[in-house]
């Protein structure tokens, strides 16, 4: 009943509704043009199935299977972890001070502190304030890693990168400055592959440290993903911006 409840409910609120509709649409187009009724029918699909549950855990799974976090991470020589920001919010009251980070970056601090107390290595916070009601991400970072008791010997910041590219760029010169040629990147899963490109192209061989998992990689089937949620879509989305992000990399080299 719970599932059936949910399923049902997921059908009169968007984006649920707008499928509907837009099915509505295809429908009574068919008074007036078959093909466009048609091209109308078609993309109704296309959007259902990219709202699903289904599509979004195939898709992003295969996103995040490129890498997978080493099992031994202490064997493999790192003298450094660079840990990637992705948002912060100004003006919320935090435990200890203003700012917080978003939830995947929160994600990744999580991982990079527990990584540092295995391996007593620094870590440099990269990210800087993407926009003007947004905060400086290291600078957060920096008071949540104090926060919990990294040693603040043990914390490098960069504050100026708003993109993957100048995180790769600004933190490659603070690494070199302080000697340090064999980081672990931390990131999204998602984010990893993009990453590991910008920082390969500054002459870093990294050791991939994937975090902030969205989907399962060995999904089962239930009939409740077949129900239309804007947080499929939002992972959907996700998935083609990052493949497109990575292309222009690739590319353009920015």
């Amino acid at each position: 009943m719970v599932y059936a409840l949910k399923f049902g409910a997921s059908w009169i609120l968007p984006p649920g509704l707008f499928i509907i509709l837009l099915a509505a649409l295809a429908i009574y187009l068919t008074k007036f043009s078959g093909r466009l009724s048609i091209a109308v029918g078609i993309g109704t699909i296309i959007f259902y199935l990219m709202c699903t549950g289904f599509v979004a855990e195939r898709f992003m799974g295969q996103l995040e299977k490129k890498y997978s976090p080493p099992a031994q991470i202490e064997t493999l020589g790192a003298d450094s972890i660079v840990l990637l920001g992705g948002g912060a919010i100004r003006d919320v009251q935090d435990v200890d001070g203003s700012g917080v980070l978003c939830s995947s970056p929160a994600s990744r601090l999580l991982t990079a502190v527990r990584l540092q107390k295995i391996l007593n290595v620094p870590i440099l916070l990269s990210g800087g304030q993407v926009y003007k009601d947004a905060a400086n991400e290291a600078l957060i970072s920096e008071r949540v890693l104090l926060s919990l008791d990294v040693p603040k010997e043990k914390i490098l910041l960069e504050t100026k990168s708003v993109n993957t590219t100048q995180n790769a760029i600004f933190s490659a010169e603070i690494l070199r400055e302080k000697k340090l040629n064999r980081p672990v990147l931390v990131t999204s899963a998602f984010h990893m592959r993009r990453a590991v490109l910008n920082f390969s192209r500054q002459g870093f061989e990294v050791i991939p440290y994937p975090t902030d998992f969205t989907v399962s990689h060995q999904p089962e089937f239930h009939y409740t993903k077949l129900r239309p949620q804007a947080e499929a879509l939002l992972l959907n989305v996700t998935v083609l911006q990052e493949i497109l992000r990575t292309a222009v990399t690739e590319i353009f080299n920015v």
